[in-house]
């Protein structure tokens, strides 16, 4: 059954995200026609991606895809209240906008975060009564506590309400691992409900041809790890460069390499410094098609996220993306993600923000054989192919709208 699909979503490329255009043009390729409702670009940085300036609205096609931009308030720095106003304006554009091409789509697939996109999809649904499949990426409130964006329990409170009208609003939903499942079941929403589809990684930006190392790379000889995504609250990477003095003062040769971006980047770069880290490269964001190379080129790759019961529920992106490479895991995690790496036998554990068990991980890792090193990256991709590919999950999303929209039909 060929379906029409609206993806209603605030971040989309050029913007790095899970469920962008790689997800629209796999389902395209499966038959489905996808019209997209997003916002201008400027995340992570805050600020408006070179070629694009703010208007009303501004269409595009991609491949045959419509992308539709619609105004909102470039913001992704530390006030709540400009992020608020950022997912309110959003919100309130892709309303008004929605209105008048939600109708043309059989099913209507959302994507949290932020809050305001569900609350949208749920007045979408109502309005233009079409199904509505939400698929949750990070846990609300919990998140915004964990990161420390909200600190009054009395908005978390709130918050966690408006949650779960948006759980009662729409159809269906869509969580990225086993533990965000039981987290929702606990808070009342029926099983039936919800649906767990592993997320993926962009495998044709990450499988790109051509592209270069970034200037400053480090050259063969150390073993470099490398650790490429946004620098927020929730990566606590603190600990890593902790982990980089105690390695640097045992005369190892690990490397760390940081790429990316994020609002902890520049205190980190001045730590980084006072404690004179030989052993830290910190390097700009380089694009997607780019950043393949950039992986490939590692001994390992880093995942890191605060020690937080919420994290333990939690497979960060980075993780598929990781395996998608064929590159061994240095994986700084508890819970659902570290099951993951454990299953699939592509990596080594450490206790987050355990900056000694972190140094000891990534020396463990550097004295492992080079072709025992490349075995466990072939791990890696294999499992990676077989569970979690963009292929493997979209068909599972296919059958979810199918299921939806022909139970709307009757």
């Amino acid at each position: 059954m060929a379906l029409r699909v609206l993806l209603l979503t605030q971040w989309f490329d050029p913007e790095p995200t899970i469920k962008g255009l790689a997800f629209a043009r796999e389902l395209v390729r499966q038959g489905h026609t996808v019209e997209v409702l997003t916002g201008f670009p400027n995340y992570p940085l805050g600020s408006l991606y070179p070629g694009y300036r703010l208007r009303v609205l501004q269409r595009e096609d991609i491949d045959g895809i419509r992308v539709n931009r619609v105004l909102l308030y470039p913001s992704h720095d530390q006030s709540p209240v400009r992020r608020a106003f950022n997912y309110a304006s959003f919100a309130l554009s892709s309303l008004l906008f929605g209105l008048m091409v939600a109708r043309r789509a059989d099913v209507i697939y959302a994507y949290h975060p932020p809050l305001s996109v569900g609350v949208v999809a749920v007045l979408l649904r109502r309005l233009c009564r079409r199904p509505v499949v939400y698929d949750i990426q990070d846990m609300w409130p919990d998140t915004l506590r964990a990161t420390g964006m909200i600190h009054s329990e009395r908005l978390l409170r709130a918050v966690a309400k408006l949650c779960g009208w948006v759980y009662r609003g729409v159809d269906q939903i869509v969580v990225l691992s086993p533990g965000f499942r039981r987290i929702l079941e606990q808070r009342g929403v029926p099983p039936g409900k919800v649906e767990m589809i592993y997320n993926w990684a962009d495998e044709t930006s990450l499988h790109a041809a051509g592209g270069r190392l970034p200037e400053g790379f480090p050259p063969p000889g150390r073993f470099r790890i490398v650790f490429a995504g946004n620098m927020g609250r929730a990566q606590a990477l603190d600990a890593v460069l902790a982990a980089a003095a105690i390695l640097q003062e045992r005369g190892s040769n690990v490397t760390f390499v940081m790429i990316g971006g994020g609002v902890e980047v520049a205190r980190l770069r001045s730590i980084a410094a006072e404690r004179a880290l030989g052993n830290v490269t910190f390097l700009e964001p380089v694009p997607m098609t780019e950043i393949g190379v950039v992986l490939r080129s590692a001994e390992a790759l880093l995942v890191h996220l605060r020690r937080d019961p919420l994290f333990t529920v939690t497979i960060p992106s980075k993780t598929q993306a990781y395996m998608a490479v064929g590159r061994p895991l240095l994986l700084a995690v508890e819970g659902d993600a570290a099951e993951l790496v454990t299953a699939s036998g592509s990596g080594v554990l450490a206790t987050p923000e355990d900056a000694t068990s972190l140094a000891d991980a990534a020396q463990r890792l550097a004295c492992i054989p080079r072709d025992e090193l490349e075995q466990m990256g072939d791990r890696a991709a294999r499992y990676y192919s077989q569970h979690l590919s963009i292929a493997r999950g979209t068909e599972k999303f296919a059958e979810l709208f199918t299921r939806l929209a022909r139970g709307h039909a009757r």
